[in-house]
């Protein structure tokens, strides 16, 4: 790391001096080794506490820099900075962008075309499976799953792009070197291995309450657009989702029973404009032409493009219509209510399958497929 980039650490790491803070010094003096020469009188002038005077003017705060480089070094974290080529471009658009970003893992995924998928810490199962089901089929096409490691719908999002062999990144509201929650250390493990974990907080920070709300604007700020699975009323993912507006990303919800309390956020969000999802397909519509065929083969690029979905029958159509993706239904219950014989329930059956619109669960019951997977 040169000087000009250590330097920009130095001044990461000055108490009470913050990223609006250092961001508008560096519109005075785009050098931040000329900003730690500065006196006290000068760094006062520019609104600088006593206490950042202080550890600027001694020379503390570069020896904080020096340490936490020799540290990251150690346990092999990266760090990408504001001045760097690398520095992530959807990012780097954001208002108060991280002038430090501390990386465990692969830099490659996040360079690909990214979807955030963040909700409720306690989520229904119906949540869970959505959460895990979507991010598989948009993590299984090259799409990068980012989300927080939170609890709940955060720990499906990475968990379904995991074992889609997919590319995930976590964002920390800690310390890259900290897993919180404890219990996500396998999941930790696996996120390095397949995408990265990342923070702006320096190593060793404390997963704070209020570190949460500040490292939201990077999830939305790193992706395309921000999918809710589940929501409650005063979930911390609905800060993410004002955020996403704010950055003018894309906004997807999934709707939800009205008599839930985990779908008023998704709910809320598509009355006031959110874009429904009940599918991967659903999100891939709303990415732009060239990134399509970035992921996807020329058929299926044209296909989405026409708005054409997979061509069914009639009958094969009633008879997805009889099952839902949240629930298994037996095969006796489709043959009485799909009032058909066996066999052409069977034939039917086989032929969605191979289609892949359905899925075959064990005890003979059958399950619509999330599209896209």
């Amino acid at each position: 790391m040169d000087e000009t980039r250590l330097d920009l650490l130095a001044l990461t790491l000055v108490p009470g001096l913050g990223v609006s803070r250092v961001h508008q010094l560096l519109k005075r003096c785009r050098d931040p080794s000329q900003i730690v020469k500065w006196s006290r009188t000068e760094l006062k002038r520019f609104g600088l506490g006593a206490e950042a005077q202080i550890h600027i003017v001694t020379g503390c705060a570069r020896r904080d820099a020096e340490e936490a480089l020799r540290k990251a070094q150690q346990q092999d974290i990266k760090l990408i900075t504001w001045f760097d080529d690398g520095y992530p471009f959807l990012l780097r658009q954001i208002c108060d962008p991280p002038l430090i970003l501390y990386l465990r893992g692969e830099l490659d995924c996040l360079y690909r075309p990214s979807v955030a998928v963040v909700g409720s810490r306690r989520c229904t199962v119906y949540g869970r499976e959505v959460a895990f089901r979507l991010s598989a089929d948009l993590a299984s096409l090259g799409i990068t799953i980012v989300s927080g490691m939170a609890r709940g719908i955060d720990t499906r999002a990475h968990q379904g792009a995991v074992e889609a062999g997919g590319a995930t990144v976590a964002v920390l509201g800690s310390g890259v070197d900290v897993v919180y929650p404890r219990e996500n250390g396998k999941l930790y493990r696996s996120i390095v291995r397949q995408g990265c974990v990342l923070s702006e907080f320096p190593l060793g920070t404390y997963p704070a309450p209020q570190n949460f709300p500040v490292r939201n604007r990077i999830i939305s700020g790193l992706s395309r657009g921000t999918l809710i699975p589940e929501a409650a009323q005063f979930s911390g993912s609905l800060i993410t989702a004002r955020l996403t507006l704010e950055q003018n990303r894309a906004l997807w919800a999934v709707p939800g029973n009205i008599t839930s309390p985990a779908s008023y956020g998704p709910n809320q969000l598509i009355k006031q404009g959110a874009k429904p999802i009940v599918s991967a397909q659903d999100i891939l519509e709303e990415l732009p032409p060239y990134l399509l065929k970035e992921l996807l083969p020329e058929s299926e690029e044209k296909r989405l493009a026409s708005g054409v979905s997979t061509t069914v029958s009639a009958k094969e159509e009633s008879l997805l219509n009889l099952l839902g993706a949240d629930r298994a239904v037996h095969f006796d219950i489709l043959l009485q209510q799909g009032e058909m014989s066996l066999s052409e329930l069977s034939s039917l059956l086989l032929n969605l399958e191979m289609k892949g619109l359905i899925e075959h669960l064990p005890g003979r019951r059958y399950s619509r497929k999330w599209a896209g997977g």
